[in-house]
């Protein structure tokens, strides 16, 4: 059969599970059953029969969004945090996994501007952090501490402005995406140049490894974050872009919940790493290396495998479960 041809004589069919999937069309369990036994029929003979068809895309989407719907209602579910973070948000990464590959391919780029700004302009570090910023952080290293700037304040009162601002930056890098991504790529620019900036200003100045011991023990989950609510803000901003099937107004509502999960998902990550930086990143001159680089590579392995690994886990659970 030719794939207009099987277009044409299921679409009717596909429309009724998009109604079931969003609310639309009111489906017990064993109604919601049937539908995702019928549909995953026809997502194999899509899969065998036009293999690099869109068609595949949108079936699998639904495919995943009714295998949703369905886990949600099964008695087991005792716990609505823990579907959340387990099945929900990794089921989501996969779907989405190109805008975190955009993202992070993004981010890396822009880092990399920071730097070789910063090493053929003498003067763009200033500009970047500031001249304050700059000549505090110069007197501590003089005085043999280049992180000492994160010892100001009480641990609470750090840890507390920290955390509110960079959930400031969280909430702006996603919402953001509603002006198609610009606002969005803006605030993944700022942050990624100044880090690439701010990383070779040490690096010139000789104590590079003392800033990485002391920076990244709560870097790694902070920047982290941003290039993962950067994603969730591109997809929001393709939702819009890019309706696809759907209403321009349906697939930004479609976009808005399913990248919000995304966005939420992050918080207790920016969290942590507020905590970190105002509890344990002031003592990183005094750790020896095996610990300050041990908490780097365990909270960098934790949120990596969060977001890069274990969605492709809940994905290959989710094909085995199929019929």
């Amino acid at each position: 059969m030719r794939e207009v041809a099987f277009i044409k004589q299921n679409k009717a069919k596909w429309l009724e599970f998009e109604q079931a999937i969003f609310g639309k069309a009111k489906k017990n369990p064993d109604e919601m059953a049937s539908l995702y036994i019928h549909l995953v029929n026809d997502l194999s003979y899509a899969q065998t029969y036009y293999p690099k068809s869109k068609t595949v895309t949108y079936l699998n989407y639904l495919a995943a969004r009714i295998y949703q719907k369905i886990y949600k209602t099964k008695r087991q579910e005792t716990n609505r945090i823990v579907y959340f973070f387990s099945i929900e948000v990794p089921l989501l990464l996969y779907q989405y996994r190109r805008y975190l590959l955009y993202a992070f391919t993004m981010f890396f780029a822009l880092v990399a501007i920071g730097v070789i700004s910063a090493r053929y302009n003498t003067d763009f570090v200033r500009l970047i952090l500031g001249d304050d910023y700059v000549n505090r952080t110069l007197d501590n290293i003089k005085d043999g501490n280049p992180v000492a700037i994160y010892k100001s304040g009480s641990n609470w009162g750090s840890f507390i402005g920290i955390t509110m601002n960079n959930l400031k930056v969280g909430v702006m890098n996603y919402f953001f995406g509603i002006t198609a991504g610009i606002g969005t790529f803006y605030i993944l620019t700022q942050n990624s140049i100044m880090l690439g900036s701010f990383q070779y200003f040490f690096y010139e100045k000789g104590v590079f490894w003392a800033s990485v011991r002391g920076i990244w023990i709560h870097g790694s989950m902070e920047i982290f974050a941003i290039v993962i609510e950067a994603a969730a803000g591109f997809a929001l901003g393709a939702a819009i872009l890019f309706p696809k099937t759907y209403s321009r107004l349906d697939s930004f509502k479609i976009g808005f919940i399913d990248t919000f999960k995304i966005f939420l998902s992050t918080m207790p990550f920016t969290i942590a790493a507020g905590f970190l930086e105002g509890f344990i990143t002031r003592y990183s001159v005094d750790m020896p290396n095996w610990l300050s680089v041990g908490i780097i590579l365990s909270t960098l392995s934790l949120i990596s495998w969060y977001y890069l690994i274990f969605p492709h886990f809940v994905h290959r659970k989710l094909q085995k479960s199929r019929p």
